[in-house]
């Protein structure tokens, strides 16, 4: 189904302006104003979403969870596989305002009310989703990295640190463009990826995306927890490898699949060679030792 189709779905009657929003790498996303002034972004899957585990019933799940947590933008209709929010008049936050301690605060107090948000009927394991997204590649003839074998050995060493973890509902692509300032709160967009998963990843995942320090992860867990705690520190540090793990391979599967003009086997090498970063860490080998 194309956009005006769609739109003439929920909008019969109507005057509306449809106009390509730029940005995506996994869907066709697009503003729609209608006559009388109100907008919203109608996001149409691109080619291929489902091989890299993207659940569209699940997106639409979370999205009206983030939503009704006053997190997310209004969910204005589902069609077809295709959601339908309010456009949020705002800014994406620039990456070193989100690094500032008062943004920090707000995006840990986002990510706590997601977090103690109802279930969704999806599932997000990082440890599950490396694998999957490797057999996906080689089914399709792609090409496995070599350095998928050493990352798979310390992801199997971190997942048995890690233990039983409580699932809750994340958001897991926490990239900066996914943040908009509406000028009275941070709203979270792009819940494709969102499942009941690990917290941790969520916010690993916002930390390596936006580069946060020491003194600025600390303050991340400090405000999301009430209270700074050793394990919260070595748990972030593992997932830290965890997020661009995921990364990696995300990157792997998009170059079998993605009609995109994008070096995604230079996408994937880069995640590589940070989570290698990471694992060469002081701070990652304790925490990796300290169970």
């Amino acid at each position: 189904m194309d956009a005006g189709a769609i739109v003439a779905q929920l909008w019969p009657g109507r005057g509306a302006q449809v106009d390509v929003l730029g940005g995506g790498l996994t869907n066709h996303n697009y503003k729609v104003t209608l006559d009388g002034g109100d907008a919203y972004v109608l996001r149409i899957a691109g080619r291929g979403t489902d091989l890299l585990g993207i659940d569209r019933a699940a997106e639409h799940e979370a999205a009206l969870v983030a939503a009704n947590a006053g997190v997310g933008p209004e969910v204005a209709g589902f069609v077809d596989g295709c959601l339908v929010t309010r456009f949020v008049e705002g800014e994406i936050v620039p990456a070193e305002r989100m690094r500032e301690p008062e943004t920090i605060d707000r995006v840990a107090a986002a990510l706590r009310l997601v977090h103690g948000g109802p279930e969704i009927g999806a599932e997000f394991d990082s440890f599950r989703i490396v694998e999957s997204y490797r057999d996906t590649a080689a089914s399709r003839g792609g090409r496995v990295p070599d350095r998928f074998a050493d990352a798979h050995a310390l992801a199997r060493r971190i997942e048995e640190t890690r233990g039983e973890t409580t699932p809750r509902l994340c958001h897991n692509d926490l990239l900066n463009a996914n943040f908009i300032d509406d000028g009275t709160s941070i709203r979270i967009v792009d819940w494709e990826y969102a499942g009941m998963g690990d917290v941790f990843f969520d916010l690993a995942n916002f930390a390596v995306n936006h580069e946060l320090d020491d003194a600025q992860s600390r303050r991340l867990l400090s405000t999301y927890a009430g209270e700074l705690r050793e394990e919260d520190e070595r748990a972030l540090a593992l997932m830290r490898f965890m997020s661009d793990f995921r990364e990696a391979m995300w990157g792997v599967v998009q170059a079998t699949v993605s009609e995109l003009d994008v070096d995604f086997e230079a996408y994937a090498s880069e995640h590589f060679d940070r989570l290698d970063r990471t694992a060469a860490s002081s701070a990652f080998r304790a925490a990796l030792e300290a169970a």
